[in-house]
């Protein structure tokens, strides 16, 4: 019969503390542990969302995460204390599963643009460490948490820089002027080109607009001049508005 991991680690607690008997305390401890750092990592992650002001936050991230942790525990010690067969994998399973679809409810498409990726990846994030401390691999869940920091946090910087090379831009302009005309126009003059175009006609008041979305990207080395280029289309295309996602 083979030992696994978390039944040395119950066997060292009952032998060092006293804690035989007919009752698994050395268990119990270890349910409790689990509980208590999945609390702490899926908390670290869940404040770093909060801060941030992400529709899911620290509560969300702390509930999936210990979700998560309690059923891989019940997965692991309910089944076989009743039935004397262990199968975690099963529930982990369907947890997986589940959470998937809770993080594509953060997900928000907006304006030929995504929100919310990031975080619903967070969120299956918390699930696996959850699952990671109630299968007692404490090791493997606060390196995981670690990775999970660095890419939250260190590679922001990083991003803003690659987005900053190809803004994703919102124009409202009257209907009635050759809107696609004059932006091919402006784009070919700054030596950009214009992908992932959108448009439709939207009411402002008793007048008709027409919404474009477009995505500019350098054809040079040289980095997009996004100031002059939106002066451009308010001038030539009469702009009304122009908004620019992604350039920091």
């Amino acid at each position: 019969m083979v030992t696994t991991i978390d039944q040395k680690i119950a066997e060292w607690f009952n032998s060092n503390f006293g804690l035989g008997g007919e009752w698994p305390w050395g268990n119990l401890i270890l349910c409790i542990i689990s509980l208590v750092l999945c609390v702490a990592l899926c908390g670290i992650i869940g404040y770093e969302r909060e801060k941030r002001g992400r529709s899911a936050g620290l509560r969300t991230h702390l509930l999936v995460g210990v979700g998560s942790c309690m059923i891989m525990i019940v997965s692991i010690y309910g089944f076989s204390a009743i039935f004397g067969t262990r199968d975690p994998a099963r529930l982990a399973a369907q947890v997986v599963a589940g959470v998937g679809f809770l993080g594509a409810g953060a997900i928000i498409h907006n304006n030929g643009g995504i929100k919310g990726l990031t975080t619903a990846s967070t969120i299956w994030l918390v699930m696996a460490i959850g699952l990671c401390c109630g299968s007692m691999n404490f090791i493997l869940a606060i390196c995981g948490t670690v990775v999970v920091m660095l890419v939250l946090i260190s590679f922001r910087s990083l991003e803003r820089r690659i987005s900053k090379s190809n803004p994703l831009l919102i124009m409202l302009a009257p209907s009635d002027v050759p809107v696609m005309t004059v932006l091919l126009k402006v784009a070919k003059d700054y030596s950009c080109s214009v992908t992932d175009v959108t448009s439709q006609i939207v009411k402002d008041g008793d007048a008709s607009r027409i919404e474009v979305t477009f995505k500019l990207s350098p054809e040079t080395n040289k980095e997009i001049d996004i100031d002059e280029i939106i002066k451009r289309l308010e001038n030539d295309a009469h702009a009304v508005s122009i908004q620019v996602l992604n350039h920091h």
